[in-house]
């Protein structure tokens, strides 16, 4: 597919979310038109020249597997199906899925990529069922959801004018842009590795604009993280940008000596592809410290 047109039309699906509404700030600001959608994707896919699914479901007190797989898989293959139907004129779909798709928690030191799929969490989930923790039935509906996307692109790709194109990021942070009411309600995730919320939302973007990146999973990951580097990184923030609130220094000491990272990507792909300058953890912990502070928090 060519590089998107500026001023071309782009469906954003789930686009109050943390990561959708940078995504869409950053279409708009690149001179892109958007429409946003929560759902009735038949109508919403006419008319334009790419989708941005990124609509999925998670919180922490799931009950039911079914409750993650049933939205997560029919969400997606939902708007790959509208495309097929009313979509003569898009170009490029990219849908959002996870690194939670790409690996499970490993025993030790590990390096992933594209290549590799988490198949231990949707076995998790079919033996334990509803007893199953709500982080693995997460990372089994991000599994189960990415492969029904490529299995039903496979199906249909040679009766379509569009490719297709999945990000995948790790823990996301970063200032918040969506409507949410205070520090306790944004999600949480025990993680390894992160990415800002601002760089895998341009990365989305220039998913689109790049001819060479249809067809391909790819990750955006900015690097690997043991906690206490972002609290020396808050610490090092002069003035404090968050003054309601202390500074907890942690523990320095234990990033003396060598430091092992349990999770790490092979992140060769983006560099290739889409080559997002990544912010730092500094950079992302001062914006998002001075984003809490103009909400009152």
């Amino acid at each position: 597919m060519p590089a998107l047109a500026k001023g071309s039309k782009v469906l954003v699906s789930g686009s109050n979310g943390y990561i959708a509404m940078w995504v869409v700030r950053i279409l708009l600001e690149r001179g892109y038109s958007v429409r946003g959608t929560e759902g009735a994707f038949d109508e919403a896919v006419k008319g334009v020249a790419a989708i941005e699914h990124m609509a999925s479901p998670f919180h922490s007190n799931v009950k039911d597997p079914e409750e993650f797989f049933r939205p997560a898989v029919q969400g997606t293959v939902g708007i790959l199906k509208s495309a097929l139907k009313n979509g003569t004129d898009v170009k490029r779909i990219v849908v959002t899925s996870s690194c939670a798709a790409v690996m499970s928690p490993p025993p030790k030191p590990s390096v992933f990529s594209e290549r590799d799929w988490n198949l231990t969490s949707p076995r998790e989930v079919e033996e334990l069922g509803a007893k199953s923790p709500p982080m693995t039935i997460y990372r089994a509906s991000k599994v189960l959801a990415e492969k029904s996307a490529w299995e039903f692109y496979e199906k249909v790709k040679s009766e379509v004018h569009w490719d297709l194109t999945v990000i995948n990021p790790p823990f996301v942070f970063g200032p918040p842009i969506h409507d949410i009411a205070s520090l306790n309600s944004g999600g949480s995730c025990s993680s390894y590795t992160w990415v800002d919320v601002r760089d895998t939302a341009m990365g989305h973007v220039l998913a689109l604009e790049k001819g060479e990146a249809g067809g391909e999973r790819i990750i955006t990951c900015a690097g690997s993280f043991i906690w206490q580097e972002w609290l020396d990184a808050l610490s090092s923030i002069s003035p404090n940008p968050l003054p309601s609130h202390a500074i907890f220094r942690g523990f320095p000491e234990i990033l003396e000596g060598e430091k092992v990272y349990q999770v790490s990507y092979d992140t060769s792909k983006e560099a290739r592809i889409l080559r997002v300058k990544f912010h730092t953890k500094v950079e992302t912990s001062k914006d998002t410290l001075e984003e809490f502070a103009t909400r009152g928090w």
